[in-house]
């Protein structure tokens, strides 16, 4: 279960820009909004949720493919999307 996530995560996150925004994002998205409302900051707290997020939307937007949570949502409405990227990318 692991490897196939870790696989799929690996394809879907090949471009270097993309790679480097969610190095980014997913600790701002996810650690210090947490340590934002130990500090008793929620306004921050949620600027970094959203801000973590858009780093990781754009990763993808350069990447060419949607993001794990809009293919979901887009198969669950039965809509066209993207989940891996057409080609390998310039390097």
């Amino acid at each position: 279960m692991i490897r196939n996530f870790l696989t799929n995560y690996g394809a879907r996150h090949r471009h270097p820009a993309n790679v480097l925004l969610h190095a980014i994002g997913l600790p701002v998205t996810f650690a210090l909004p947490v340590w934002l409302l130990v500090e008793e900051r929620p306004w921050w707290a949620l600027a970094a949720f959203v801000g973590g997020y858009a780093l990781q939307f754009l990763g993808h937007a350069i990447e060419g493919n949607d993001a794990g949570e809009t293919v979901l949502v887009k198969r669950w409405l039965g809509k066209p999307y993207r989940e891996y990227a057409e080609s390998p990318p310039d390097r």
